[in-house]
C-alpha cells in the first residue's frame, strides 16, 4: 500500500396518453418495490442452529493467509467477522474460520453490493461496519487476517467500499446518505481526506454501490430509487468533486462492475435486466447496450471475468445467474436464450471472481457459498456448496 501522499495521483489514461401513464406509472412503482425486495435479501439466515454452528465449529483467528481465499460478512448485531474459505486448485472451497472486525452488523440486509473489498495487491481486506458506523481494514498475511484499524465511515451506515492505490472511498447509506474519502498509509491505517465527504444526488435515494473506475479517476454511484447512477470526478489530491447524475437505462441501477476498456456494467433489477456504457476520457458514459434482458427476475449483483469476456449477473428471485459474452465495443449478448446460466437456488446475493479468473463464486442469503468453474466459452459449471453461516451475510471477495 503506497504511503500516504506519496502516489494520491492516479495513472490519467415512446409517447403515451394521460390514461395510459397512470396505470403504467402504477406498474413501475410496484416492479420497483418489488425489485428492491428482491435485491435486499441478504436476510436472516435460516436452518437449523446446529447445522449453522458445524460449519464454522473451528472459529479460528489465523489461517494460512499465502492460499488463496474467499470472504464473507457476518454482518451480525452482536459483533461483525469476515468468514474466511479456502480455494483449493480446483476451486473448490472449505470453511476454515472466522476473524472479528471489532464492530458490528445489523443483522438484516444491507442491499448492497461491495461490503467486502480487496486492495490490488490483495494484502489488505476492508469491510463495512453498518451497525457501528465504521470500516474495518485487515492485513493479509501468512498467519491469515490480522485487524490493523477501524476508522469512523464518515456517516452512518456504510454499506459498500472502493479501494485505488492509497484511496479509500466509502459509501454511507443512512439519513441522507454521502460518500467519504480516506488516504490509506503503509501501516493499514486511514486518515480522512479533508473536503473529501460528498453528497449523493438527494435524500432517499437508495445507493447500491460505490466503486473506482478502473484508472481511478472516477466514481460510480448506484441510486436505486432515482433509477440513475452518479459519477464524481476524483482529483490529483483525492477528493471527489460534485455528482453528476446520469439516467439509467433500466429501472433500479443496483450492482455493478467494469471491464478492461472503460465499459461500466450495470443490473438493473427492477426491469430485469443489464446495461453497458463506455465511461469516456471527461468522464461522460456512452451506453452500448441499454437494457438488456436477463430474462430472470431481480438481477441484482454483477461479476467481469479477468480477461473482460463475460459478464454475470445474480438474479435474486429466479435463483439464477445470467452470463453474457462482452463484445469488443463493450456490446453485451446473452449466452443462454432463456437467461439460465447457472442454477443457484433461492437467495442468490453477491458474486466474486477469483484472482486467476477461473472461478466464479456466489453467496446465498442463507449462508452457503456455491463454487463454479467458468468455462472458455463463458459458460459455469457447478463445483460444490460450502458453508451455512449464522447472521445476515453480506458482501463477497475472493483472491
Amino acid at each position: 500500500m503506497p504511503s500516504v501522499g506519496a502516489n494520491l495521483s492516479r495513472q490519467q489514461d415512446t409517447f403515451f396518453t394521460l390514461s395510459e401513464f397512470a396505470p403504467m406509472k402504477k406498474q413501475i412503482a410496484l416492479t420497483v418495490l418489488a425489485g428492491l425486495a428482491a435485491c435486499s435479501q441478504e436476510r436472516s439466515v435460516t436452518g437449523p442452529p446446529a447445522a449453522r454452528a458445524v460449519a464454522l465449529a473451528a472459529s479460528v483467528q489465523a489461517v494460512d493467509g499465502a492460499q488463496r481465499a474467499v470472504y464473507t460478512l457476518m454482518n451480525q448485531v452482536s459483533g461483525n467477522a469476515v468468514a474466511i474459505f479456502q480455494r483449493a486448485a480446483d476451486g473448490t472451497l472449505t470453511a476454515v474460520g472466522t476473524v472479528a472486525t471489532g464492530g458490528t452488523g445489523t443483522g438484516s440486509g444491507l442491499g448492497s453490493q461491495g461490503a467486502l473489498a480487496l486492495s490490488d495487491d490483495g494484502r489488505w481486506l476492508f469491510a463495512v461496519n453498518a451497525g457501528s458506523n465504521d470500516v474495518s481494514i485487515l492485513r493479509v498475511t501468512p498467519a491469515g487476517l490480522v485487524l490493523t484499524s477501524r476508522v469512523p465511515s464518515g456517516g452512518t451506515l456504510p454499506i459498500s467500499l472502493t479501494v485505488h492505490g492509497n484511496l479509500l472511498y466509502v459509501l454511507n447509506g443512512g439519513g441522507s446518505g454521502n460518500i467519504a474519502g480516506f488516504a490509506l498509509d503503509n501501516g493499514g491505517g486511514a486518515t480522512s481526506i479533508p473536503g473529501a465527504i460528498r453528497p449523493l444526488s438527494g435524500p432517499n435515494v437508495g445507493p447500491a454501490e460505490v466503486a473506482f473506475s478502473p484508472n481511478g479517476r472516477w466514481l460510480i454511484v448506484t441510486e436505486k430509487n432515482t433509477n440513475a447512477f452518479d459519477i464524481y470526478a476524483v482529483g490529483p489530491d483525492g477528493v471527489a468533486g460534485a455528482p453528476t447524475l446520469e439516467a439509467s437505462a433500466g429501472i433500479q441501477p443496483f450492482g455493478f462492475t467494469f471491464g478492461l476498456r472503460n465499459e461500466l456494467f450495470i443490473t438493473e433489477a427492477a426491469s430485469g435486466s443489464v446495461s453497458s456504457y463506455v465511461i469516456g476520457s471527461s468522464g461522460t458514459p456512452v451506453l452500448v447496450s441499454g437494457a438488456v434482458p436477463t430474462d430472470q427476475a431481480a438481477p441484482c449483483w454483477a461479476a467481469v471475468t479477468k480477461d473482460g469476456r463475460f459478464v454475470y449477473t445474480a438474479n435474486a428471485h429466479a435463483g439464477t445467474i445470467s452470463g453474457f459474452a462482452v463484445g469488443t465495443d463493450g456490446t453485451l449478448r446473452a449466452l443462454d436464450a432463456n437467461g439460465v446460466t447457472a442454477t443457484v437456488g433461492a437467495g442468490n446475493l453477491d458474486l466474486a471472481i477469483s484472482e486467476n479468473g477461473r472461478y466464479l463464486y456466489q453467496l446465498r442469503g442463507n449462508g452457503p457459498i456455491t463454487a463454479l468453474r467458468v468455462e472458455d466459452d463463458g459458460h459455469l459449471t457447478i463445483l460444490g456448496v460450502v458453508g451455512a453461516m449464522p447472521g445476515s451475510v453480506a458482501g463477497l471477495a475472493a483472491r
